[in-house]
């Protein structure tokens, strides 16, 4: 970062502790705002609808069981936030191509168009919010960002970290 950060200048101890109060502070301020976006498209998507129909955008068409590991919550949680979606015209259902039986849920042309919208609506909050960033602050508060995430999930799933595994404290 080009700045120097109050925490740079704390004991370890000292900066875990800002770091789990700024999270709380964060997720807090999250749910708080919603950080919807801004514009037409402000709150008009709910996180659950947000997070399952980037997901089928991302991957592709899943089924219930898949959408439910790559979101790590469980399938009856997905069943419950897909079906408004489905209901709505956002999620569209169709035959598995590999197991007739089973179903797999797709985005819609009407989801994808919606989904843009909130993109470019939470993008643009985004940038308001980091107006005094760099590009470079940007960028690592994401990497950051990311690799936090990717701990919680780990920790989630009962994978030990790196740490744990060489047998470091």
């Amino acid at each position: 970062m080009t700045t120097e950060s109050t925490t740079d200048r704390l004991p370890d101890g000292a900066v875990l502790d800002a770091l789990q109060h700024e999270v709380a502070v964060f997720a807090r301020r999250a749910e708080q705002t919603r950080l919807g976006g801004l514009g037409a498209a402000r709150d008009s998507m709910d996180r659950a609808a947000y997070l399952l129909l980037s997901r089928l955008d991302d991957e592709g068409p899943a089924g219930v069981k898949a959408l439910a590991a790559g979101l790590g919550i469980d399938s009856s949680t997905v069943t419950r936030q897909v079906a408004p979606l489905v209901a709505s015209g956002l999620v569209a259902r169709a035959a598995d191509p590999d197991d007739g039986r089973a179903v797999v849920l797709g985005l819609s042309p009407l989801g994808a168009r919606r989904l843009a919208e909130v993109r470019a609506s939470r993008r643009r909050l985004v940038e308001v919010l980091t107006a005094d960033w760099t590009d470079e602050e940007r960028a690592d508060f994401c990497a950051l960002l990311t690799r936090f995430n990717a701990s919680v999930t780990r920790l989630q799933a009962g994978v030990p970290d790196a740490r744990e595994t060489a047998g470091g404290d």
